[in-house]
Formats: structure tokens, sequence, C-alpha cells
């Protein structure tokens, strides 16, 4: 099964319709990244539809969007899918598609598949070289454990991804794509709130910017300052004649 590219059909709430604002809501990007095969396509469209899907073609990278309400804000999601990173003589296979897109986020979502050990061992790899492509250690970061239905395959317990997205820092969610959409929500939520949250607070001016700036009172000194000119005025004038 094939996605069409630009999801905006599916939104909660369309900018300009009824009961959303019709002004350009703020824009958060997230890419999804991790290992082949851990469910990061299924990941995406369960979050942009509340639909599993269980088969799809090769990833391609597409690019899906959406909107919906943050604390009562419009915010227009961005999704960049991925695909799949490998480990290369003890490093990192990433090509410089895949950089683009970890600079080009606001957040990122590194996921992994409790039934696949490999995909585990690719998180700490994975989450320092988003650090250095981001400098600064501001971009949120959330580890997912995906196929958390899986439990009679399993090779990493739960335990280990969030002992691990404790240590670097990050937010952990175990999900199962296939049976449950509140996870998968959250983390995606909470992503938002987080970049939602730096633009605010990093645009302070956005909000007084876009209203019509009041006319300031005139000042009452200078008011009778004219008047008495306008009156000496009209006293010389009567005089002249």
């Amino acid at each position: 099964m094939r996605l069409t590219q630009s999801m905006c059909t599916i939104a909660e709430c369309a900018p300009g319709g009824d009961g959303c604002p019709a002004a350009r809501p703020r824009l958060v990007k997230i890419a999804v990244v991790g290992g082949s095969g851990v469910g990061k396509t299924a990941l995406v469209v369960r979050f942009l539809t509340r639909r599993f899907i269980g088969d799809y073609e090769r990833n391609a990278g597409n690019l899906y969007s959406r909107h919906i309400q943050i604390d009562g804000e419009m915010v227009a999601i961005q999704v960049q899918d991925t695909p799949g990173v490998q480990i290369h003589e003890h490093s990192l296979d990433c090509n410089e598609q895949l950089n683009r897109c970890i600079r080009w986020a606001d957040a990122l979502v590194i996921v992994f598949s409790i039934t696949d050990y490999k995909s585990y061992e690719l998180l700490s790899h994975l989450y320092h070289h988003i650090r250095q492509l981001h400098p600064g250690n501001t971009v949120p970061v959330v580890i997912v454990a995906n196929k958390a239905d899986l439990l009679h395959i399993k090779e990493v317990e739960p335990q280990q991804g969030l002992q691990l997205a404790n240590m670097l820092g990050c937010t952990f969610y175990e999900v199962s794509v296939s049976e449950n959409y509140n996870n998968v929500f959250n983390a995606f939520h909470l992503l938002c709130k987080e970049v939602n949250k730096q633009q605010t607070t990093s645009t302070p001016e956005r909000r007084r910017t876009s209203l019509i700036p009041r006319p300031k009172s005139p000042n009452m000194q200078d008011l009778k300052r004219r008047f008495k000119q306008a009156l000496s005025a009209k006293v010389r004038t009567v005089t002249s004649v």
C-alpha cells in the first residue's frame, strides 16, 4: 500500500475551517528515525490517521502533514519518515539525505523494536549523532519502543529501553502500533508541546507584532500649548483689523 505524500485531508482541523483560526498556524517539524523494520512508517501513519496498516512498500522517506491543536493553539505538523539506519564497522551508516532530515527537524522520534536487539543497539549511536548535528542540546528527542504486543519473541526488556532513555535524558514510550493509539499520540503530542514552548520562548514578540498598535494618548501639555497658540493667533487677527 502506498500512502499519499500530503495527508492534510485527514487533519483534525484545517486552518480557516469552522471553529479554526484563519491565521497561519505555527509549524512543528518532526523526523522519525531508527533501524529497518522497526515500524517507523506504521508509527507515523498510526499517529496521522489513527489506523494501523501492517504492509508497506519500501520506505522512501515521505513527508506527511497534519493540523492539530496544542494547548488551544492550531499547530501545523510535518512528519518526515526516514529509511532504516544500520551500524557499519561500529559507526552509523548515515547518508546525507538522512543528515538533512535530522538537521531540518525541530524534534525527533527514535524508534526501536523490542523484537530486534540490533535496533536497540542503534539508540545511543543515533542519539549522539543527532546531538552532533544539533549542537546545543536543545532539540527534543523521544525514544519509542515498538511492537510491545509481541512479547513471545521479544529480545529487549522494556526496562532496558527506559534505563537507556533516562541515561540519555529522553522521554520513553513503549507502544504497540498495531493495538494502541494513545501512547503513539502522546509521544508526538509531547514533542509538539516542547517545540511550541521553545518557539514561544525564543520569539516573545511574535504575538505582539501581529496586533495593531494602539495609538498613544495625546500629551495634554502639548494640547494646552497648541490651544494657547490658536487663541493668540485669533487675538492678533482681531487687533490687526
